[in-house]
């Protein structure tokens, strides 16, 4: 590695060189100049850490430039059976402007009208809509009063309305927009004076009226036949708190919890009943459950990126190459390779984890035995685990519902992030939930096909979305 100029692998190698040519060392300066060459070497290797060869986000990577794409043979614009998105005339305008022609302007004669041509605007018109209930009030003979009942949902002299309401919560929880300007929005475009702990009130509805959701959400979870779990950092309340992810392409469920392993995969009731395969980072703990489990490549090519770039292992470049040859063959394939061809790359795997074994050996034991594991390299940690976990790793080449990585997981979690940049953290465990709960509905409809706007308006008329097969809140 070169910091301005420096290589700092050489020059490390070069003071350990010297150390020990040094003969009237004493051996408490020797230890303590070991330590700190030691110190460095950490330091040195995190500095060359990014998005490519370690889990850091590409925001954090330095001088990040950005890479512009080899143009391609495809000419710019739609290409040939891409759906296009050209607006189209609508049958019934809201309003209909007549443009009368002058007929000053005409030659002298007699004129019939055959038509009209038409062009049409499409805008949008924002404004407060107002419904007044007016309940009849009879009176009998005798004085006694009979007035007709209000809808249920009617409740008070003034109150918000459901678009209100769906329109909140759309805003802060899912265009994450903070409250004050959610407060700016109504007020300045619809009129509509609201306030932060009204927005609050909204979401905690919401969330109530989700309970039943989340249940069905876990149910559907647990019988799926492949799941995605990830776990990310989050604040709450100044402190680390973690927030969890059990997801496939159909369902997503988020949830908050202060542990990151076995405590809150118990208390989320989907992991301990599953019996399905689990993808995910080879975080230990998700090995107590499921029947398989399939290891992201993703992940693994970015600690091989690192192996590559920081301790020159040779046969990590190689591995690269040989997962993403395997990955793109199976992909030709349909989603799954034949035996043979299986075999084939399965020799080629275990054949390049032995030429590996060569070129970073396991550290020698020393004479005294100590309790526990040898310390290992970075590299040497790695290739054990590909070694140990092939089946896992090789998972998707075999079964075509594994996927090559753990993408999935790690896009439901990326607003979750997005989340934490724009207001820094969560106040409270409520919030947390409260923000879960509800993306984890949002996230769901969106790949149900039904969109945010439209699932929190049924929502907030007590029905769930089709998919469901719920039509009125709490049913079965």
């Amino acid at each position: 590695m070169t910091v301005e100029s420096v290589n700092i692998e050489a020059s490390i190698q070069t003071a350990k060189e010297l150390i020990a040519k040094e003969k009237n060392i004493s051996p408490a300066l020797k230890v303590a100049l070991d330590v700190l060459l030691l110190l460095v070497t950490i330091l040195a290797n995190r500095l060359g850490l990014n998005s490519k060869n370690s889990s850091k986000p590409p925001s954090t990577d330095p001088n990040r430039e950005k890479k512009l794409k080899e143009p391609g043979d495809r000419k710019p614009g739609g290409q040939h059976g891409h759906i296009g998105t050209t607006l189209k005339q609508v049958s019934d305008p809201d309003r209909i402007k007549e443009i009368k022609l002058d007929r000053s302007t005409l030659p002298s004669g007699s004129y019939r009208i055959t038509g009209y041509e038409t062009r049409q605007v499409v805008d949008i018109d924002i404004s407060t809509f107002v419904t007044e209930w007016r309940a009849e009030v009879i009176e009998h003979q005798n004085g006694k009063r009979y007035v007709a009942e209000f809808p249920k949902d009617v409740t008070r002299p003034v109150q918000y309305g459901i678009g209100v309401k769906s329109n909140a919560v759309y805003l802060s929880l899912y265009q994450l927009i903070p409250y004050n300007r959610v407060e700016e929005q109504f007020q300045d475009q619809m009129g509509i004076p609201i306030s932060a702990g009204t927005i609050n009130n909204f979401n905690k509805d919401a969330f109530e009226r989700l309970e039943s959701f989340e249940s069905w959400l876990k149910e559907q979870l647990k019988s799926a036949a492949l799941i995605h779990c990830d776990e990310t950092g989050i604040n709450i309340g100044g402190k680390r708190r973690w927030l969890h992810n059990v997801s496939n392409e159909w369902f997503t469920f988020f949830y908050p919890h202060e542990t990151r392993g076995s405590e809150a995969n118990n208390e989320m009731g989907i992991l301990p009943v599953y019996k399905g395969i689990i993808c995910h980072d080879h975080w230990k703990p998700y090995f107590k459950y499921g029947g398989l489990h399939s290891l992201c490549n993703a992940h693994h090519i970015r600690e091989l990126e690192r192996a590559v770039e920081q301790d020159k292992q040779k046969w990590a470049e190689q591995m690269i190459l040989l997962l993403k040859e395997i990955n793109k063959a199976t992909n030709d394939a349909g989603g799954c390779l034949e035996k043979a061809t299986s075999e084939h790359y399965r020799k080629r795997y275990r054949d390049l984890l032995l030429e590996a074994e060569l070129e970073c050996p396991p550290p020698e034991e020393p004479a005294e035995k100590k309790k526990g594991k040898t310390a290992r390299s970075t590299a040497r940690n790695l290739l054990e685990r590909l070694r140990d976990f092939e089946e896992e790793t090789l998972r998707f080449m075999d079964d075509e519902i594994v996927p090559f990585s753990n993408n999935q997981a790690e896009n439901d979690l990326r607003m979750t992030k997005v989340q934490q940049k724009i207001s820094g953290c969560f106040r409270a465990m409520e919030g947390a939930k409260i923000f879960c709960r509800i993306r984890s509905y949002l996230s769901t409809c969106m790949k149900q096909g039904v969109t945010a706007s439209e699932g929190l308006r049924l929502l907030f008329e007590g029905k769930f979305p089709d998919f469901m097969n719920v039509k009125e809140q709490g049913a079965e």
